[in-house]
């Protein structure tokens, strides 16, 4: 009863500011209100004259709802760029969207059906263009929904005109460096799809294959070889998991600096890589080959050999791809389907022959049995045939890494079709790129290796593509003689009408608006041209983004600062950022790469519908809001691959509630605390509060720091422990009495309230980045300054409280033997010696440095351990029986049951208490606070 007529008097916490978050709801609330203000367009024009930081959005496809990757990949990007924003950069984003392609063509085919058949190509690229626009909405709805800021009213989209110009004017730009040729090499290509696809298309998965050994006899036999030889048949042994390639041998690679050697098992010689005898004498059965003779690669090439299908004869020739990682070291080898197999005969002069269809198929020049059958089907035909004729010597099948369309998830195959390229030599583009990723920053540094190695290794770019929706490739044939070939001006007046018309135009206008009257073909003479009916590669398109975007947007700049997405996008994005800007004679288009991981489950497993592991963005946000999603991408290192769960999401729920509550206490505790009339002069205020500013300023350097090093997870671990140790476990629980029971305007509790609001201040900007929803809701409930921002977003982060290393010092020595007295408290309460800590008095044993600290801080002790009684004795009075504490420094502590009454306003238990004239129940200084009427502020 007593505690009831007091509880008036105490400064009890007080704040609007919601208990239960309840996102779900708020957010959208928060969305509204941030749309009515033109919080984005505030952000860039309170920026305008700032030094700017730019980070060029990687363009998501337009098709279909988000999945995590997607929130995850926005959600960084945004994270990173509200942090130069709160540093006080100009950090404008331009999402965008990646309109074009095949993955659009097969959702508009399905939507259509037979439809498709009635539609000319205009009528299916405006299908196309209206898909894209629909999932443009959606997913812009749903980015926005995650807190993402931006120009999302004037995005950048590769079907708008500008960007459709733009991109041919690139493609007019390699035109004229030399870059764009037109040929016959092996591709990529999907029977499925009917599509060549680009290198970043291809997924490699499991397929199982057939594993054969094939003898492919030698012309003149042993002898032709070494005169020394028996007379007998001699074979070239292949290995291939791809029989169905075998019809379009042209040659037998081998190393010229390897081991061979002839063995003879029965009546016939064989020829294999020495150090791979072993084991092909174990596949093949034999069990004791005689070894006739050692040869290098460069003996056995002007060897010919006798085709065992088709009887035709082959050369043996020299190959440095030729290795002994598997196999036989005699590579089959097809020019018109193996990008190696068509440079070494490009070297030698052998047919690119490729005897299939764009379905697949054989063609009927390779005739019965095989003429129309899908290659992969006809593999077993193949073997069959091979046995028949002898020439198969072991067969098994094997499952291994093998390329897959990443649309339609179907085997590819490489196949020598008529196909646009850049040239990688052509204006030593190669050696550019190679010399330009070196003078970008790669994050993680491994991004480097990665993609150099891509790059150094790659073929010639691909860029044709054999589909409807897209940007055409701006290039003629002759019906005459059959010529394919370009034109760079032709291009640039395509690019200015595009501008008007969208790229719909190269399929309206008469070629004389390109090429002018009396065009003829640069060949022949002809002048019975047509147009070509391929597009560009969608990896084309985005990658000229950077001339599209970033040289024709005011305020973003060239090279951007980042770029950022998946690790995948070392073969894509960047990768042909780097080729698209190198090839147009512009420099690399980003300073710094930055890449993360995949959303894989809490197993580690990969997302997927068939192991019912999938959870997309609305699972998340509905029921807990975006914030929490965000505080999801925040904790994880997304160097690496980033796991998912319901566990991960419900432990990251609890990590969310007790920073919302720490903030929730901050507040509170403010409600009558006005910074212009009340705060304390630093040197003012009392040290307990210097230090929590001390420990502020650490903690606000290190989270600086590791947004600046792009280490999120660092950000979210230290502020999350900050709150519940430094603030919950320490400062804010030594705090509650002072400010609670001591006069509202008393000295010591306006320092506390100082410190209080300062570090309120911090830490909302601080997490503003991440928690954009809750820290801008907190942002309102901060006590009235003049002029601040209507959003924690228009803020910048707050300057640094000072540092007082010595005072710190002093404070972490008394934070240790708090801890060591909080240890026996709960050993003491264990032992029914006191209920709560106020029940407590203790003596704290000590020596030296430790024993001289405690005994100058020796008023402050009972306040600092929340026990109601606390007094300092040397080490050497430690009393009989009581052990000195483990760990450091060394202490002992003594706890007994507090003498005295319990006051009923601070419930310390004091001798005091019952002495106090009117307030009998107090102790001395809560008498003081109710008759000065200094409480219940």
């Amino acid at each position: 009863m007593a505690e009831s007529i007091y509880k008036a008097t105490l400064n009890l916490p007080q704040t609007a500011f919601p208990m239960k978050a309840n996102l779900a709801q708020r957010e959208p609330e928060r969305l509204a209100r941030w749309a009515a203000m033109d919080l984005a367009g505030q952000i860039e024009r309170a920026r305008a004259s700032a030094p700017s930081f730019t980070l060029h959005d990687g363009p998501p496809y337009a098709n279909g709802h988000l999945h995590m990757g997607h929130a995850l990949n926005k959600v960084l990007k945004d994270i990173i760029l509200k942090v130069r924003t709160m540093e006080g950069r100009r950090a404008i984003f331009v999402p965008g969207w990646d309109c074009h392609g095949l993955p659009i063509e097969r959702q508009v085919d399905k939507e259509l059906g037979s439809r498709k058949r009635e539609l000319d190509v205009l009528a299916f690229r405006q299908a196309c263009r209206d898909y894209a626009t629909r999932f443009v909405a959606i997913q812009r709805d749903e980015f926005r929904r995650l807190g993402v800021l931006g120009r999302w009213d004037r995005p950048y989209l590769t079907m708008d005109p500008h960007y459709e110009a733009t991109i041919v004017r690139e493609f007019a730009r390699m035109i004229r460096n030399g870059h764009v040729y037109h040929g016959r090499k092996p591709v990529h290509w999907c029977a499925t799809c009917v599509t060549a696809l680009a290198e970043a298309e291809v997924e490699y998965a499991d397929h199982t294959s057939p594993s054969i050994y094939v003898a492919f006899p030698v012309v003149g036999g042993a002898r032709a070889l070494d005169p020394a030889l028996p007379d007998l048949p001699l074979a070239a042994i292949i290995w291939t998991t791809t029989p169905w390639t075998l019809p379009a041998n042209r040659a037998v690679c081998v190393h010229p600096e390897i081991d061979y050697v002839v063995v003879r098992v029965g009546e016939a010689t064989y020829l294999v890589a020495a150090s791979l005898l072993q084991a092909v004498a174990g596949v093949v059965g034999w069990s004791e080959p005689e070894l006739l003779g050692h040869y290098r690669g460069h003996d056995l090439t002007g060897l010919t050999y006798t085709h065992p299908l088709t009887g035709g004869r082959h050369p043996v020739i020299p190959g440095d791809h030729v290795t002994l990682d598997a196999g036989t070291g005699l590579v089959h080898t097809a020019p018109g389907h193996g990008q190696e197999d068509y440079a070494a005969g490009q070297a030698h002069g052998l047919e690119v022959y490729a005897p299939v269809d764009d379905h697949g198929r054989f063609t009927a020049e390779v005739g019965p049995p095989l003429a129309g059958e899908a290659v992969f089907a006809a593999n077993p035909k193949v073997v069959a045939m091979v046995a028949a004729a002898g020439a198969l010597l072991a067969h098994l099948d094997i499952t291994h890494s093998y390329p897959h369309c990443w649309r339609c998830k179907k085997p590819v195959i490489f196949r020598a079709t008529p196909q646009w390229f850049i040239a990688m030599e052509a204006g030593a583009l190669r050696a550019r790129a190679l010399a330009a990723i070196e003078a970008v920053q790669w994050i993680p540094a491994w991004g480097r290796n990665r993609i150099y190695a891509m790059v150094e290794n790659r073929p010639d770019w691909c860029i044709s593509r054999q589909r409807q929706w897209g940007v055409p490739v701006i290039a003629f044939h002759c019906r005459g003689c059959g010529v394919p070939f370009t034109d760079a001006g032709a291009a640039e007046r395509v690019a200015d009408a595009a501008e008007q018309e969208g790229a719909d135009c190269w399929y309206t206008h008469p070629l004389t608006d390109w090429l002018g009257e009396g065009a003829c073909c640069p060949a022949c003479g002809s002048t019975d041209l047509a147009p070509e009916h391929d597009i560009l590669d969608v990896w084309f398109d985005s990658g000229v983004s950077h001339a599209a975007v970033l040289l024709a947007t005011g305020g973003l700049t060239h090279p951007a600062d980042l770029y950022l997405e998946g690790s995948d996008q070392h073969r894509g994005w960047f990768h042909s950022s780097l080729l698209a800007a190198l090839a147009a004679g512009r420099e690399v288009p980003y300073r710094a790469v930055l890449t993360h991981g995949f959303v894989v489950d809490g197993e580690g497993r990969k997302m997927s519908k068939s192991e019912g592991n999938v959870i997309a963005p609305e699972e998340i946000i509905k029921p807990n809001g975006a914030d929490l999603l965000r505080l999801w991408v925040a904790s994880e290192d997304f160097s690496d691959d980033l796991r998912l769960s319901p566990e991960i999401l419900k432990r990251l729920g609890d990590g969310y509630r007790r920073i919302r509550n720490t903030l929730r206490f901050l507040l509170g505790n403010l409600a009558d605390f006005d910074p212009g009339r009340d705060a304390v002069a630093n040197d003012q205020m009392e040290e307990l509060d210097r230090y929590a500013l001390h420990q502020l300023a650490g903690v606000s350097e290190r989270v600086r720091q590791a947004y600046d090093s792009y280490q999120l997870h660092a950000v979210y671990h230290t502020l999350h422990t900050y709150c519940i140790t430094d603030l919950s476990g320490f400062y804010l629980d030594i705090l509650k009495d002072c400010l609670y029971t001591e006069a509202a305007a008393a000295p010591r509790r306006r320092s506390a309230q100082t410190a209080v609001w300062k570090i309120a201040e911090t830490l909302i900007r601080l997490l503003a980045p991440i928690l954009c929803f809750t820290a801008d809701e907190a942002w309102e409930y901060l006590p009235a300054v003049a002029g601040r921002e209507e959003s924690v977003h228009l803020a910048r982060f707050a300057e640094a409280s000072p540092f007082d290393p010595e005072l710190a010092s002093r404070w972490e020595g008394l934070r240790a033997v708090r801890g060591q007295l909080l240890a026996a408290l709960e050993r003491a309460r264990a032992a029914k010696v006191i209920g709560g800590g106020l029940e407590a008095a203790v003596t704290l044993y000590a020596e030296g440095d430790t024993l001289a600290l405690l005994r100058a801080y020796d008023h402050q002790l009972a306040t600092l351990c929340i026990v109601s009684q606390a007094r300092v004795a040397s080490l050497a009075e430690i009393p009989a029986g009581l052990a000195v504490e483990a760990g450091e420094p060394r202490v002992a502590v003594a706890v007994v049951a507090a003498a005295g009454e319990k006051c009923d306003r601070c419930w310390q238990i004091l001798p005091e208490v019952g002495s106090q004239a009117g307030h009998p129940g107090l102790c001395s200084r809560c008498a003081a606070v109710v008759r000065g009427g200094g409480g219940g502020g």
